[in-house]
């Protein structure tokens, strides 16, 4: 027979009312008691009712992931995979449930976003992606819903987020391929209205600066998605431009496409580097140098943010910044 709170409050010898605030964590209860009731759940097995639980306290536990695009792209792209798992293993940690929903396109985001602030099913929204002039976090301001964003927002000082210093990790790369002799180094991204991307950007084009060496709009592509065909035609591009030597990338799968179009033409003497470190980067012909971005640690870190803020255990700390690590492999030359 199922075990309920009655049956938790008549062997603990308190009302349902104190087992319910037990439950919530209510700072009112004392330790007596709630030592005696946490005893009681024990020794009884007991298994509460997530949904009688929100709907008596008003609250689902469940946070909304919106992931910004279909599912195929979202399982040929590891980012999100990894963030995913990370995102996962908080809320599980704090009895926290996630809901995902896929997004085509920005109109389909706000449609997402709209739906989830709007059914009253979410207690607060993870977005996985910020572009400029972004929508989403402006809609989700204007409404005042608990939200968080993986990525730096143009208003860092107004919602939380976390982020890698993408500025910091690409300059260092940038910076360190110049030491090792490159002076025509091309650049290969997607999606330029990412902040993501334009830090990215930003850190390329800073590390020529300070070395000395002339931008050259003529070494740099930007494409529409994060993807190997991508990369492939962007390398095709690139390589009209003969002293070239080296290829920085904002993605692994971007740098998958330009190292399969270097082994194609059997070019083996143009470094190439991504990012995100995804679990193939190794295994590419030569293994590709790439920088680890800890995507795991941004799904963990922006959950943490959120849970704490929905909790009450908001704190000056509104954003963090997760580590990233460059992986140097054969492809680095």
């Amino acid at each position: 027979m199922k075990v309920t709170i009655k049956d938790v409050a008549k062997e603990a010898n308190v009302a349902t009312s104190t087992v319910s605030r037990v439950l919530s964590n209510n700072p009112r209860i004392s330790e007596e008691t709630k030592e005696r009731v946490n005893a009681a759940i024990k020794k009884l097995n007991y298994k509460p009712n997530p949904i009688a639980r929100s709907l008596a306290n008003n609250k689902t536990r469940i946070l909304g992931v919106v992931l910004p695009n279909e599912a195929d792209v979202l399982l040929a792209n590891p980012f999100f995979i990894n963030a995913m798992k990370g995102m996962s293993m908080y809320a599980q940690s704090k009895n926290y449930y996630i809901t995902y929903a896929f997004s085509k396109n920005e109109e389909t985001e706000a449609e997402n976003i709209k739906e989830m602030t709007n059914s009253h099913l979410v207690d607060g929204v993870i977005l996985l992606r910020v572009r400029e002039n972004d929508e989403s976090v402006k809609y989700l301001k204007e409404i005042n819903f608990p939200f968080v964003v993986v990525g730096r927002p143009e208003c860092p000082d107004e919602v939380l987020w976390v982020d890698n210093n993408n500025f910091q990790a690409m300059y260092k790369v940038v910076n360190k391929l110049i030491q090792n002799g490159h002076k025509k180094i091309g650049f290969v991204g997607a999606i330029k209205n990412l902040n993501m991307s334009k830090d990215r950007f930003k850190g390329y084009k800073k590390a020529l600066e300070m070395n000395g060496i002339k931008y050259d709009e003529n070494l740099v592509i930007h494409k529409d998605e994060f993807k190997e065909y991508a990369g492939k035609i962007s390398c095709e591009e690139l390589l009209e431009n003969n002293d070239l030597t080296a290829i920085v990338t904002t993605d692994d799968l971007i740098a998958f496409g330009v190292m399969n179009e270097l082994n194609n033409r059997k070019i083996k003497n143009i470094a190439v580097v991504g990012f995100n470190n995804t679990q193939l980067a190794q295994y590419q012909k030569p293994p590709l140098a790439s920088v680890d971005i800890n995507a795991d640690k941004l799904g963990y870190q922006a959950t943490k943010l959120l849970i704490n803020a929905l909790e009450g255990n908001d704190d000056d700390n509104r954003h963090y910044i997760v580590n990233t690590e460059f992986i140097e492999r054969k492809s680095f030359i």
